[in-house]
């Protein structure tokens, strides 16, 4: 039987035989595509080339350098350097983990000889070798209990013990040569597509770097991100004690019950966190320093709550904090600037006021009143509603907003006299350990709610503008979190799960037709691992009620 099948690269209907898999259609408009595809969209669903089609569906081929043909070649990558590992040192267990200095940091647990720089070459040279041989990824799609014997027999016992906890029939899993894994998307359909990637000594392990996205003909270069590192690090060990490093973990506490208990060692975590932060502040006001706190992070970090439950901590330490929000100083939306999409630039510096920002800054360090700004990010429009305030003595001013720590929005008051916290919700849950779980997603979520809910936008537009307000934190934020005194990390081990059912109910309102459901989608399916969390015991002081709703604290 034909079909015929609508290709938006080249605006034109292809006619196929039903069976045929998107390569076969490619080999049909090739020559009328300047790039090479790495994947394709099915009615704006990511699909491996060797989907099968069987109907009439709209098909975009997708390179690598976009957003979604990066992440179908960094998972290609990951199973490539497991493919790696299991041919030089079958005795190891590969953990791929978060992303951290322009790449992802990986373990080798279990070896019989320490990781060496050696080693590392050795893995980096059997990974070019792999992908000079061009070897298919292969999908595969069994009853669930058969590919858990497959996982059982690779000693995969994380991915055995997801596929338990998630019950569903079917599952898929990839082959490469002999290797058998999985991962929440499409791979690249041949090793042959992995020409750029690097394998370096990282700490005790390695970091993985695939293309740099400026120059994707050449792999990423680290930077120093030490302090990143450390954060990740302590909630990395805080999670082995709990016994919950992945979904797996986490489905099953939620299977016996033992949610609560997470729930609540997780919040003592963020207050013993926060109370650690202010008593250093503190610690440093005495010393006639940290006069304003300056508060920073990306979109949807928490930076609010944290503020807030931070102001708790320094009035018991006998100091009276003040709080802004520079989100307060923001220009009226009309102009704002834009960037080179044409979409509003919020995350740019310059989209604050910053020449009243610094008038009010000096005028209160200087003893004198000032009367703050409301933004409405529902009208786009700046107001005075009469909030007044000044320093008194035992003052501390708080001051929250993604620029904190750009030294050009308070270029006038002496280093000495600042105190620099950057918070970001550092996701150290895996998925399983080959399969991270990205903090860019657990904000993405956190935003379609909380938008949702308190700015009167729909999942749809949220997803749309997201990709502006990553180009903008690349740009504006992340050069700056080294310079944090303190890091505050935000995640919360099982926010996840509790923000399923809200996650769900929002992304199944973007319409199928629209570009933006190919990541309302993918976030769908991440969604599906997690076993639904009550919120009924998330205290009214805890971060996530930011987004949820129902906190003691007003926003």
């Amino acid at each position: 039987m034909n079909i015929q099948i609508f290709c938006t690269n080249t605006n034109s209907y292809i006619e196929c035989s039903a069976g045929d898999t998107l390569s076969q259609v490619l080999e049909r408009v090739s020559d009328r595509i300047s790039f090479k595809p790495i994947c394709a969209t099915v009615n704006n669903k990511t699909e491996n080339l060797s989907f099968c089609l069987f109907a009439p569906k709209v098909v975009e081929f997708i390179p690598v350098d976009s957003p979604v043909g990066n992440r179908v070649y960094i998972r290609s990558l990951c199973m490539l350097l497991f493919a790696a590992v299991r041919e030089l040192l079958p005795e190891a267990k590969l953990k791929i983990g978060h992303s951290i200095s322009h790449g992802y940091y990986c373990r080798l647990i279990g070896m019989n000889t320490p990781l060496s720089v050696e080693i590392v070459e050795q893995l980096r040279s059997r990974m070019l070798h792999l992908a000079s041989l061009d070897i298919l990824f292969e999908r595969h799609e069994k009853l669930r209990k058969d590919v858990a014997e497959i996982f059982a027999g690779e000693n995969l016992n994380d991915k055995v013990l997801l596929l338990e906890t998630r019950h569903e029939l079917y599952a898929d899993y990839y082959t490469l040569g002999e290797t058998a894994d999985s991962y929440y998307g499409p791979l690249a359909p041949s090793t042959g597509y992995l020409k750029t990637f690097n394998l370096i000594p990282y700490h005790d392990g390695m970091l993985l770097l695939g293309p740099d996205p400026k120059n994707p003909s050449e792999a990423a270069t680290p930077i120093p991100q030490e302090k990143l590192f450390n954060a990740f690090t302590e909630y990395l060990r805080f999670n082995n004690i709990i016994g919950v490093k992945n979904v797996g973990e986490l489905n099953r506490a939620v299977e016996e019950h033992r949610t609560e208990s997470l729930i609540n060692v997780a919040e003592a975590l963020h207050d013993k966190k926060i109370a650690s932060i202010a008593d250093e502040i503190t610690k440093r006001y005495h010393n006639g320093g940290a006069r304003v706190v300056m508060i920073a992070g990306p979109s949807s970090s928490g930076k609010t709550t944290f503020t807030k439950r931070l102001a708790i901590y320094l009035l018991t330490n006998l100091l009276e904090p003040q709080m802004i929000s520079l989100d307060d100083y923001f220009v009226n939306r009309t102009i704002t600037p834009r960037d080179e999409t044409g979409d509003y630039d919020y995350e740019s510096l310059y989209a604050l006021d910053i020449h009243l920002f610094n008038e009010h800054l000096n005028r209160l360090i200087n003893g004198e009143e000032v009367e703050l700004p409301y933004y409405s990010f529902e009208t786009g429009t700046r107001s005075f509603k009469g909030n007044r305030i000044r320093l008194k003595e035992n003052s501390i001013l708080l001051i929250e907003g993604i620029h904190g720590l750009n030294p050009e929005l308070t270029a006038e008051i002496a280093d000495e006299m600042k105190y620099k916290v950057y918070v970001s919700a550092l996701t150290t849950l895996a998925i399983d350990n080959h399969n991270w779980v990205p903090t860019t997603d657990n904000r993405l979520l956190r935003r379609i709610i909380r938008d949702h809910k308190y700015r009167g936008t729909s999942p749809l537009e949220t997803i749309r503008r997201w990709p502006s307000v990553r180009r903008g934190e690349e740009k504006w934020i992340f050069p700056y979190q080294e310079n944090a005194d303190s890091m505050f990390n935000s995640s919360l081990i099982f926010e996840l799960g509790v923000m399923k059912q809200y996650g769900e109910e929002l992304l199944k309102t973007v319409p199928h037709d629209t570009p933006e459901y190919t990541e309302a989608n993918r976030l769908l399916k991440f969604l599906s691992y997690f076993c639904p969390i009550p919120e009924k015991a998330i205290p009214p002081t805890s971060l996530l009620r930011e987004f949820l709703g129902g906190s003691s604290f007003k926003y």
